[in-house]
Formats: C-alpha cells, structure tokens, sequence
C-alpha cells in the first residue's frame, strides 16, 4: 500500500518522528509492568481517544483512495505519548481512524510506531486501539487487552467491521445489525476488549433529539455485549476552541476557523458544562440507564488531533480532561478497573482523586466508585468522600477551587421495554455540600453524609464544579473550558435486601 506522506503543518514533528521497525512484541511485557509502583492501587489519570498522524487522509483522486499521513490528525505516537506524561497521564489508548484499507495502515504503520513509544515512554501504560467508524452510529473506541496478538486481533476487527474499511462503501457494514455483529464478535474474544461509545450527542438537533447515536442503539449494544459494550464519553474532546479565540487576534482565528466554534464541535445543540447531554442533564439518558441497573459508565477524552496551537481545537491529551481509574499500573489491571467502572472524571485538574464509599451502618463491608453494596432494607448508609482539590496550577496556569459538590439519588426499578427511554424521574439531588458544610485539610476535604431512607434499590453518584451553577449550563460558541468545570463520578449501586429486625 502507498502511504502519501503530508506533514507541512507543525514544525515539531521532525524531531519526534522514528523511524518504522521491525515488528516486535518484546516490549509489550515491559511497558505492562510500566513504573515502579505498578502493585500499587491508586488513582490513575488517562485518555482513551488520541489520534495519531496515522489518522489519515484520504487521495480519491486514486482508486482505492490512497491515505495521507498527518492529514486528518498530526502528530506520531511518540510525541502524543510524552505530551500525555508532561500533563499527568499514566496511561492511554491509541485510537486511529481511517477509510479504504486501513486496518492494514493501522497494522503495518500504527502498531510499530505504538512499540516504539512503549519504548521511549515506558512509564506511560500505552493501549492499542481505534476509533471505529461505528456501523449505524457516530464513533467509538475499541480497546484491545495488550498481548502478542493485539495488531492481529484490531486489524481483523477493522477489516470485519469498520463502516469505511472498503471501497466502494458497502452501505450495509453501515447498518446497526453489523455493529451487533461486531460487539458478539468482541464479546467472544479471550481476554475481551472494551468499546465505548465516542461523542454519543455531537449529531443532536436539540435536548433529547438524538442523532446518528440514539438510546436504543445503546442499550442494544449493552445488552449484546454488556462486558463490552460499557459506556460512553461523558466528556467529549475539542474543546480548546474558546482557548485560541481568547489567546490569538480576531484575525489570526478567523484564518484557521472561519467562525465561532463551539466546545467539543457540537454544532447542533451544545455540550452542557463541557458534558454531552446525555451524561449532563438530570435525570436524563445516563440515569434512564442507571435506573435500569445497567452497569453504564462515562470517560472524558481528548479527542486530540490537532493542538489548538497549531490550529486545531483540541488540547493536547491530559491538559484539559482526565479519565481517572482505580487501579494499579498495568495494561490488564486499568483495563479491568475500567470495566468494573472504578472511574471518576474530571476537566481542568478541579480534582485529583475522589474516594467515593458507601457502607451500611455496622457492618465492615463497603462499595467503592463503580461497585454495589447490599444493604438490610431501613439500615443507615453512610456515604463518604474524600476528595483532593490541589492547591497546585493546572495547565492553563490557573488554581480552581471547588465550590460545590452534589450527592445524586436515583431508583432502580429494573429495565422496561422503551429502549427509547431518556429520562429517570426518580433521580434529584440529595444534597449539595460546600466549603461551608464540608471539612478540609489542605488539599484533602472531607465529606459526609447518611441516608436513612433506603426502602429500595438504588444508585448513588457525585459530582462538583468550580461554577456557582445548579447544574451544568448549555454551552455558549467560542465559551473558554477553563472557566467551566466540572467532575463526575460513576455510581455506587445500593441493593435493599431483606428486612430490618425490630
């Protein structure tokens, strides 16, 4: 295959490009036991949507189209790999995405380069994957177990199941069936992969109108593959557009966008506080999913393929949002804390870690972020958190303090037949907490609270903001991140079982 090579733009890339070696699997065990703490269980920040420059272009003057290097997204693996540990990541995904044959692009380009960052990168636990061009929805990650058989296993799934893997397009690889299809196939793979869904609402035409991503969709996916099929961006990517309006003179933005752009290229209806709406709003997709019992999680990524700086408008991976997971450092102990939903999310560095517990009154055991606790129907749960607020800078030079943190209930009653549905009206807000109702210690707070109400299943999650804002406002075109942010967490499930003795 000829590989157009277009790398006129960024001056930086000269010195980060290596040379393709030799196919090697000898440094996938190294980089699984990357960092000297990797027995450790600890909070572990990371972004599982970065493209490389092997997110290519496509020449349709030629038949099949030929791909251009560095057209779509810039910059090596490499770079994108020490960019992330300069902003604090310990691990990420690389996630290419291309058209007419390029599983064999990702094969013969992506994977060596992915080694040799392993190599120069070793303390950042590094995942190989892609963006899949979803069959019947918008995009989605893969993320693939790391082993000898990784560029095997991705480039069979690509060349299976990717929308735009063959020229001409076949429309039907582009209907939902296929992507059923592809999450059975997944889901029959020893160790199984992960697919998240990317961006769920960047093609709504309004709050609830979905587009190319729907509820349905969603849910069918879950219940196809449920260890597979576990969740969805929360936060979306390209959101520096704001960044580069303030940082540069009308005209030189202007130059590289023409207008306004608004946060994460949601050019329908907006992100809600740098969230799609469907993670954002109240009592909304996320808990009609939750609500249901499904054990449906929420990410927050980058999307980067090109920095703002040289005329995108994404941030580099780890500067503005972060997947935070609970687990130690290596490839199969993230992957499993991410499927168990150990996550919290944050943008900006608002937070560094939240310890998020619930225990029944008088018994030792206890759930954390993403677990269930049984608990004897009447008994008092004590709910916990522990939550860093650094008082250090993030990467936008600014120190955010957080003002708010929301303690969110929500019902339980088991899955319906309305896989359209898009709202839990159970779900409020149990209690907001503030400087004035919470303890700290430096950096560390404390919060506490009881729920003494308990007389069926529910689920319990968190959130907070830098923002005076009751909930996550709609975002305005051309909106700053940095003045808008925002954590989640994923939920802790409460199961009432029995009765409590009188």
């Amino acid at each position: 295959m000829c590989v157009t090579k277009n790398l006129s733009r960024g001056v930086m890339l000269a010195a980060v490009i290596l040379v393709t070696p030799a196919l090697s699997h000898d440094n996938v065990s190294q980089a699984t036991k990357a960092g000297k703490d990797e027995g450790e269980v600890r909070w572990l920040a990371g972004d599982h949507h970065i493209h490389s420059r092997f997110s290519t272009g496509w020449d349709s003057k030629t038949t099949p189209p030929t791909p251009i290097v560095g057209e779509d997204a810039l910059y090596p693996i490499p770079m994108n790999a020490v960019m992330a540990r300069r902003f604090g990541l310990d691990w990420m995904v690389a996630t290419d995405h291309g058209g007419p044959n390029h599983s064999k692009v990702s094969h013969d380009h992506s994977y060596p380069e992915l080694l040799e960052s392993r190599k120069a990168v070793p303390d950042l636990v590094q995942f190989f994957g892609m963006e899949l061009n979803t069959p019947g929805a918008d995009h989605s990650s893969i993320i693939i177990p790391a082993g000898p058989d990784e560029a095997d296993r991705l480039a069979s799934f690509e060349l299976r199941f990717d929308a735009k893997e063959v020229f001409p397009l076949d429309p039907a690889r582009n209907e939902e069936s296929k992507m059923l299809e592809a999450l059975k196939a997944a889901d029959a793979q020893v160790p199984k992969p992960i697919v998240i869904a990317h961006h769920p609402s960047r093609s709504a035409n309004a709050l609830g109108q979905y587009g190319l991503t729907t509820p349905r969709e969603l849910r069918r996916w879950n219940d196809t593959a449920p260890e597979v099929a576990i969740g969805m961006e929360g936060a979306p990517g390209h959101q520096a557009a704001g960044q580069m309006k303030e940082r540069f003179a009308p005209s030189v933005y202007a130059g590289y966008f023409g207008k306004v752009r608004p946060r994460g290229a949601y050019g329908n209806y907006p992100t809600m506080g740098g969230f799609d709406q469907m993670t954002a709003q109240l009592g909304g997709f996320w808990d009609s999913m939750l609500g249901e019992g499904r054990r449906w999680w929420i990410t927050a990524t980058s999307d980067s393929h090109v920095h703002w700086t040289d005329g995108g408008a994404d941030f580099w991976p780890g500067e503005y949002s972060k997947t935070y997971v609970r687990a130690s450092k290596t490839h199969d102990a993230i992957l499993a804390s991410i499927r168990a939903g150990r996550v919290f999310v944050t943008t900006g560095d608002l937070v560094t870690s939240v310890d998020f517990t619930a225990q029944a009154a008088g018994n030792k055991n206890l759930a954390e972020t993403g677990g269930t606790l049984k608990v004897p129907q009447g008994q008092v749960v004590k709910i916990a958190l522990k939550i860093t607020d650094p008082s250090s800078s993030n990467a936008n030079g600014d120190t955010p303090r957080l003002a708010r943190v929301d303690l969110i209930r929500g019902k339980v009653t088991g899955r319906g037949n309305n896989f359209d549905a898009n709202s839990n009206p159970t779900t409020s807000v149990a209690a907001r907490f503030t400087a004035d109702s919470w303890q700290q210690r430096g950096d560390s707070i404390t919060i506490m609270f009881n729920i003494s109400d308990l007389n069926g299943n529910e689920y319990i999650r968190v959130r907070g903001t830098n923002t005076s804002d009751l909930e996550p406002p709609v975002d305005a075109d051309g909106e700053n991140a940095w003045g808008d942010l925002w954590f989640y967490t994923n939920p802790i499930f409460l199961e009432a079982v029995g009765k409590t003795k009188q």
